[in-house]
C-alpha cells in the first residue's frame, strides 16, 4: 500500500487536468499556463490566458519572462504528445514548481473550456465522450 500511496501522491504533485486548471483559473490562481507547442499549433488555437513558449525555448526565455517563484502548468496537444513532459522537465531543470496538464489542448477543447487564436475566441465544444453534457431540459 505504501508504494501505491507514494506513486499517486507524486503523480498528483506533478500532474493536473483541464477541469482542475479551469477551476483554478476561475478561482484566481497565480499559476502561469504555458503552451509548449510550436508556432503553427499556437496560431491554430490555444487556451485563453496561456503564454506561448515552445519547449525548446524554455531554457532561454523562462528566466526572463516568468518569475522563478511562480507556479507553472504546461500543456501540449494531447495525451499522445510528450512535448508537455519535455516542457515540464525544462522548467524543473530551472527550478520552477511545474505541473503538466494531462490531456493537453485536446481535452481542454473537448471539455468546452475557452480557447482563442489571434482572431479572437473560438467556438466552445462540449464532448459527451469526455464529460457529462446536459441539455436545458435535463437541467430542469
Amino acid at each position: 500500500m505504501t508504494d501505491a500511496l507514494t506513486y499517486f501522491t507524486a503523480k498528483l504533485t506533478h500532474e493536473t487536468d483541464a477541469s482542475d486548471v479551469y477551476a483554478a483559473q476561475k478561482a484566481g490562481s497565480t499559476a502561469v499556463l504555458v503552451d509548449v507547442r510550436g508556432d503553427d499549433a499556437w496560431q491554430q488555437g490555444h487556451i485563453r490566458g496561456a503564454i506561448h513558449m515552445p519547449y525548446r525555448d524554455i531554457a532561454s526565455r523562462a528566466p526572463s519572462e516568468i518569475p522563478r517563484d511562480t507556479p507553472v502548468v504546461v500543456y501540449c496537444w494531447s495525451p499522445g504528445c510528450n512535448a508537455g513532459a519535455k516542457g515540464a522537465r525544462e522548467f524543473a531543470l530551472l527550478g520552477y514548481q511545474v505541473r503538466e496538464m494531462i490531456g493537453g489542448y485536446e481535452y481542454w477543447v473537448r471539455e468546452g473550456q475557452p480557447v482563442e487564436n489571434d482572431s479572437g475566441p473560438l467556438p466552445r465544444v462540449f464532448d459527451s465522450q469526455v464529460m457529462v453534457v446536459r441539455t436545458p431540459l435535463q437541467d430542469g
